[in-house]
């Protein structure tokens, strides 16, 4: 019998690459949009059109499916209750939708590191908030929660263009060049999304998740390693933080009165000078025991400078 897994944040970076290696591997899916066109198509996906807010279209999603994949959330606002009614409120009425159905028996939220200091930002805490509410749901339901580190890949919007940014001999440094961070392909992410689907008795607790890097990487690290790739000098540049913190401050104040949605925030600028946002992936090698990471940045980078 085909397998069948609902999907929310379909149509996003992470949530499309997903979708693809879903059907690849012979699950039907049932996602979730909030658009009227989709990004893809095909005679295994079945698409709910609604968003986070509607719990009668939550429950269209979820009815008969044996898993649920939380993906969706928003990663910029111009203020807390736009983080709170999508990552926080969105990941309530999902719990209440798989609450109506019998069928339902495992639910992976992809969350994010920077919910391990949800003193930090909007963000940060939004995602903290959502986890806590998913730590409190009964035993019926195997809850697993990954942290990824800051995933890239292609169709990522964020970090490929400062990556991309090397093609010029410069890389653009946002926090101290001595922090360490963590990096994770998204072609990864979704392998190990893979692997918990296909493991056996369903997997709780909360996994921390990234390329596998020893420590990590700092600036210096990602500059030598597109050197190698260039075949020329970078060097990297580090941007004020006074300078930073008043552009995100102007930048928060703008989309107030604008009504956009902001990247840069006073609380992102705290995300990225905090100095450690390295990951240990052993507690989820112990788990899903077949997947690895293959991707590191000496890999991935050069088709990504070169696109």
């Amino acid at each position: 019998m085909t397998r069948l897994v609902a999907v929310t944040g379909a149509t996003g970076f992470i949530g499309q690459q997903l979708l693809k290696q879903l059907v690849g591997k012979g699950w039907k899916v049932r996602a979730l949009t909030r658009q009227s066109s989709v990004p893809f198509s095909h005679s295994a996906v079945e698409w709910i059109v609604g968003d986070l807010s509607c719990i009668e279209k939550l429950k269209n999603l979820v009815a008969s499916a044996d898993t649920v994949i939380h993906c969706a959330g928003a990663v910029k606002g111009n203020s807390w209750n736009s983080f709170l009614s999508s990552n926080v409120v969105g990941t309530k009425h999902i719990l209440q939708a798989i609450t109506k159905t019998n069928s339902c028996s495992r639910l992976l939220y992809i969350s994010s590191l920077a919910a391990r200091q949800p003193q930090l930002s909007w963000y940060a805490k939004s995602k903290y908030d959502a986890e806590q509410l998913l730590s409190m749901v009964d035993d019926r339901l195997a809850v697993t929660i990954f942290r990824p580190a800051a995933v890239y890949g292609p169709g990522d919007k964020a970090l490929t263009p400062l990556l991309q940014a090397m093609r010029y001999g410069v890389l653009p440094v946002l926090s101290p060049a001595t922090n360490r961070f963590g990096l994770v392909h998204v072609n990864d992410l979704v392998e190990a999304v893979l692997c918990w689907l296909d493991s056996g008795p369903p997997i709780s607790g909360v996994y921390e998740i990234d390329d596998g890097t020893p420590g990590g990487y700092d600036y210096a690290m990602i500059a030598s390693i597109a050197e190698q790739v260039l075949k020329r000098k970078v060097r990297y540049v580090r941007i004020p933080l006074k300078g930073l913190s008043s552009l995100a401050k102007l930048n928060l104040w703008l989309a107030s009165v604008l009504g956009y949605a902001p990247m840069l925030t006073p609380g992102k600028v705290q995300e990225l000078q905090y100095p450690d946002w390295t990951c240990d992936i052993t507690a989820l090698q112990k788990v899903l025991q077949n997947w690895y990471p293959e991707i590191q940045l000496d890999i991935a980078l050069p088709v990504l400078i070169q696109s």
